[in-house]
């Protein structure tokens, strides 16, 4: 079993996280701004973000898995991308794998291009978290070689807003949107959420990107 640190492991993505690692037998430890009032049997609540050099290198030490689930344009008024350097220091010094929450706006609609966030229909107010998401991934395939990492976009649809259904399945693909016969693109919390801890326990996407929806 392997102990898993959550940055954001109280928002929607990362809590599902939690939740789905404890009930495989993992220790998991999530770092958030404040203790929710409704905790998760199993889950150590730690108070601290990711923009504290202290907090990282705590985290990065205790962990087998860093596993980043924040928003990607503004994370302690900063974007993202500003700290993924800090985040891959701290985990090459620790061997720690790290894993990125990514988002669905860098996925390409069709083989090819072009990119979901590039097409007329994306929402124009979902445009600087999903371009800020793709510095992240650029940095990330632009890093040291000795950087264990890999990358998780959900489908289109997926957020506290839309939970979706829990169908115990989903579908991979590597930087392609993954739609359903109906044209409809989304992945209930607790699906990705199995993918993701797949892949923790599996390793099938070493230092690579790859998308999940039903």
């Amino acid at each position: 079993m392997s102990t898993i640190v959550i940055f954001g492991g109280t928002g929607y993505a990362g809590g599902n996280i939690a939740v789905e690692a404890v009930s495989r037998g993992h220790q998991v430890i999530s770092y958030s701004r404040t203790v929710p009032e409704q905790t998760a049997d199993g889950v150590e609540y730690r108070i601290g973000s990711l923009t504290d050099d202290d907090v990282v290198a705590r985290a990065a030490t205790d962990a087998d898995d860093l596993v980043v689930a924040t928003h990607g344009a503004d994370v302690g008024g900063s974007p993202l991308v500003d700290h993924v350097a800090r985040l891959t220091s701290a985990a090459i010094e620790h061997g720690a794998r790290l894993s990125f929450v990514g988002g669905a706006g860098t996925l390409n609609v069709t083989k090819g291009g072009p990119r979901l966030v590039d097409t007329p229909e994306f929402n124009d107010e979902w445009k600087p978290e999903a371009l800020s998401h793709a510095l992240v991934l650029d940095a990330l395939r632009s890093g040291p070689q000795e950087l264990s990492w890999f990358y998780v976009s959900p489908a289109a649809l997926f957020g506290a807003w839309t939970p979706g259904e829990t169908t115990g399945s989903y579908r991979v693909s590597d930087d392609e949107l993954i739609v359903k016969e109906d044209g409809t693109s989304e992945i209930s919390g607790t699906d990705f959420a199995t993918a993701y801890v797949d892949e923790i326990e599996q390793g099938k996407h070493p230092r690579q990107r790859f998308a999940v929806g039903h």
